[in-house]
């Protein structure tokens, strides 16, 4: 299933992908290997020649230290839906980014198709998610310990690890997902003279 998306969506996270691989001084060729994506799919998402799906998107994120919405949202931009790529399983739309001083905070709009199942990468340690269902029944969480969503449930799980999402029935789940990160904490240099 292809998404809809905006006119230069992927030329503009293929930007975002490259500066933040630059700042962090890593090679194409060692970034592909850590996010498990071929070389070819890494250069042709920063060329933005290649529509990267909802998986590689969180592969990528995962091994550059960032939230997605640093990926896929325009920074300091204004807070309207984006709409993300599919995966296998699941689409979404991020829908708004909060930042507080200890937290980065996103929420999507999610749909999981049934009959398959995607499997997300483990996010930076701290970080967790809650996935409120609206209708369908979703199965989520943990790869070794997931949890069955009725309609109306909500679930939140530790996402440092890797987990899934994916349909329990043939119906397909509508759904809105909360992913926070904690914030890291300032660099601290040595204290200077002002600061005895």
């Amino acid at each position: 299933m292809e998404s809809v998306v905006e006119e230069g969506f992927a030329e503009r996270i293929g930007q975002r992908v490259r500066r933040l691989r630059n700042e962090r001084g890593l090679s194409l060729s060692e970034l592909a290997h850590r996010a498990g994506v071929g070389k070819a799919t890494l250069s042709g998402v920063e060329a933005g020649t290649r529509n990267a799906t909802l998986e590689t998107l969180y592969a990528i994120a995962a091994q550059l230290e960032v939230h997605l919405a640093a990926i896929v949202a325009e920074p300091g931009g204004p807070a309207e839906p984006v709409d993300i790529v599919a995966g296998d399983a699941v689409s979404g739309t991020l829908l708004e980014t909060f930042e507080d001083p200890g937290w980065i905070t996103e929420l999507y709009r999610l749909r999981i198709r049934p009959g398959r199942v995607q499997f997300s990468p483990a996010h930076p340690t701290g970080v967790t998610e809650h996935l409120t269902v609206f209708s369908g029944t979703a199965r989520v969480g943990p790869e070794g310990a997931p949890v069955t969503v009725p309609p109306g449930g909500h679930a939140v799980w530790a996402a440092d690890v890797r987990h899934i999402y994916a349909a329990e029935t043939e119906e397909e789940v509508q759904a809105s997902l909360v992913i926070r990160y904690p914030r890291p904490d300032p660099p601290t240099g040595p204290a200077g003279p002002s600061d005895v």
